[in-house]
Parts: structure tokens; sequence; C-alpha cells
């Protein structure tokens, strides 16, 4: 007997997700940014915000230096969010067209999506 289980599980502790995920969406200010296995979002992450989500895990060992990638800025709100990409104000990859252009899901191959203009 084959029992299938689908579940959606929604939390903030990525080492949580990590353990008990088959696949993540990573989202940003309600929208998805990106979205692949467990394995492909955490040894290759695309997303300028996912790379500051898993930077700013907290690492057990202290010889491992602090993280070296956060953002700065006003978060965007969900009720009248910006024109373009919704990371735009906050992104160290940003350039004009992310301001203007929500960057749409794209496959980057084997069910890993991600929404940036400049990854």
């Amino acid at each position: 007997m084959i029992i299938s289980l689908t579940y959606l599980f929604i939390a903030h502790d990525l080492s949580v997700i990590r353990h008990i995920s088959d696949r993540v969406a990573v989202m940003y200010v309600g929208k998805i940014v990106e979205m692949g296995t467990v394995k492909e979002i955490f040894a290759y992450p695309q997303h300028p915000y996912t790379r500051a989500l898993l930077a700013a895990v907290p690492e057990a060992d202290p010889r491992k230096p602090p993280p070296q990638l956060t953002l700065q800025g006003e978060v965007a709100t969900p009720v009248d969010p910006p024109p373009g990409c919704r990371l735009y104000g906050r992104c160290p990859l940003a350039t004009e067209v992310c301001g203007e252009v929500s960057p749409p899901l794209s496959n980057r191959g084997s069910g890993h999506f991600v929404a940036c203009h400049n990854v």
C-alpha cells in the first residue's frame, strides 16, 4: 500500500523547513521569489532574499564568520506593494528594471524556480 501525503507547512525557522520538507517555496511580501527542492534551495540559493535568509541562520560554531549578506532598508508593505520587484528597495543586485517590472518566476533547471532579473 502506497500512501501519499501532501501538506503545507508555513514557518520562519529554516532549520525546521530543511528537516521536514522535500520542496520549499520562499516568499517575500506575499510573493514566491524562489521554489525548489530542499537540496537545491539550501545548497544553491539564487534569489537575493533566499541568500539573505540563509546567511542569517545562526551557526553553532563560534569560529565561523558572521553572515556576509544582510538586507538594508524598509520592508515593502503587502497592502500597497511597490511596482516591480518587491525587494527592489533592499536588494544589493537591484537595477532600474527591478523597480519597474515584477520579475516572473522562471525555471532555472531541475524544477528550481527563481523570480529575479539579475541572477
